[in-house]
């Protein structure tokens, strides 16, 4: 067998040798929780490869794919139109097979895209600086708030709670293990949330999503002028980086650290990733930013050239000095960023984010018609949640068997007992440039339907 090359008697000498009685032994240390009591149910113990491949074909079959039906899915994960010389330019082996540059200086095509890619992010942020990215929007939030942590010196983390959950997870996960006091506000169902008022000398940050997970768009200036009259920062999280082509740049608003998920440039939602963080600052807290810095140079014939600035990895350096234990900087999807961006210029990206407004308007307009159906109030980019007179899960199933994906229901994001109330009628509905008339007039009259 190709896959499997032991036989029970190889087994069976291999554990005598390691004085280990069975196999289920070195597993001993995993907590029997988190263990499997025996097969995974549906799963046969094995077959021939054409069998796994049929049975794989019969299992995505049952999918609904967003290429194949109206999609209105988000949440944090956008489905945008990408132009094929995206995949087609990260597929060449220059690109496709490189990996982190130990010699950065020998890499100048790396270090080049890198460094367009920093000049991006810090432009479309409003920031100073930015870092060859990172791997994903939560880690990056996460990220963030161990910065602020240690630029303030200060525990008290307060996370809003527009936030979007996956972020407060990965968050509270690192957080846990550094002694951090993370103070999490309750989720902010109608836009009534004032994470000011939990800002006092003891904070070091206050991290808050624009637009928040609900779809919400705010002003942040006002929330930034109390952390920083507090001596705290300022963290914003952008989940929809399509969004900085129209609404006014978390820079701008005071922020003092931008992490952001940068999958809907260049990057296909592909069943939950890979994604790329990216990673935005103020120039006077650069020394404590995760990650690494490619910079711009000349070398000694006066010649353009790019150089590794910083790199402040435990990979790279002494762990005792490292600001992040970090270890990628999810290069290729960070490309595939630079170049869809690249593509579309300044002018485009702008058109685009107007593309993306209009096409959620147009859906909320129609969906606002259908009676018991409420649209939340306030301005929003490209989502919007609902209010349905029944629960959300129920009605999207029952859409996805029509062949629509209808959206994420918000008790899939709060899935705890104490937020069903809240949670178990609210659906949110994204929607972007790849949404046609004839895909949100086909949504709004399955809903009314099956609100009947």
């Amino acid at each position: 067998m190709r896959y499997l090359p032991l036989t029970e008697a190889d087994r069976r000498t291999m554990l005598a040798a390691i004085g280990s009685e069975t196999v289920d032994a070195l597993f001993c240390d995993v907590p029997s929780a988190a263990r499997l009591p025996g097969p995974v149910p549906g799963l046969p113990n094995h077959a021939d490869e054409l069998t796994v491949e049929r049975a794989f074909q019969a299992w995505a079959a049952r999918n609904l794919s967003p290429a194949n039906a109206p999609c209105f899915l988000g949440a944090g994960a956008y489905r945008h139109h990408i132009p094929a010389s995206v995949d087609h330019l990260i597929q060449r082996g220059e690109f496709l097979t490189a990996y982190t540059p130990y010699q950065p200086e020998v890499a100048q095509g790396t270090l080049q895209y890198l460094f367009e890619f920093q000049t991006q992010v810090a432009l479309a942020t409003g920031m100073e600086v930015a870092n060859a990215s990172l791997y994903d929007g939560a880690t990056a939030t996460a990220e963030a708030v161990l910065m602020a942590a240690r630029i303030t010196r200060r525990s008290r983390i307060v996370l809003s709670g527009g936030l979007h959950p996956h972020a407060r997870e990965v968050t509270a996960t690192n957080a846990r293990f550094m002694n951090l006091d993370l103070v999490q506000l309750p989720p902010d169902w109608d836009g009534g949330e004032t994470a000011s008022d939990a800002v006092n000398s003891a904070t070091a940050c206050v991290v808050v999503q624009n637009p928040d997970v609900f779809g919400r768009v705010r002003d942040l200036a006002p929330l930034a002028a109390t952390c920083h009259a507090a001596g705290a920062l300022l963290v914003v999280v952008v989940n929809e980086v399509v969004s900085l082509g129209m609404l006014r740049p978390p820079g701008d608003m005071g922020a003092d650290i931008v992490a952001a998920e940068g999958q809907s440039l260049g990057n296909a939602t592909g069943f939950g990733g890979p994604t790329v963080g990216l990673f935005a600052t103020r120039e006077k807290f650069v020394r404590q930013m995760p990650g690494r810095l490619v910079g711009e140079t000349v070398d000694a014939d006066g010649r353009r050239g790019f150089v590794l600035t910083l790199s402040t990895r435990e990979q790279h350096i002494r762990r005792e000095k490292a600001t992040s234990n970090i270890c990628t900087n999810s290069g290729l999807c960070a490309l595939a960023f630079t170049i869809h961006l690249t593509l579309l210029g300044e002018a485009g990206f702008a058109r685009l984010a107007k593309l993306n407004h209009v096409a959620a308007v147009s859906l909320a307009d129609r969906l606002a018609a259908i009676p018991a159906v409420t649209v939340m109030d306030g301005p929003f980019f490209n989502e919007f949640t609902v209010h349905l007179p029944k629960p959300a899960v129920a009605v999207v199933e029952a859409l996805a068997g029509r062949g629509i994906l209808a959206g994420v229901p918000a008790a899939r994001l709060f899935p705890e007992a104490d937020h069903a109330a809240e949670a178990d009628a609210r659906l949110l509905v994204a929607a972007t440039e790849t949404n046609s008339e004839d895909d949100m007039d086909r949504f709004a009259t399955a809903l009314e339907e099956e609100l009947r």
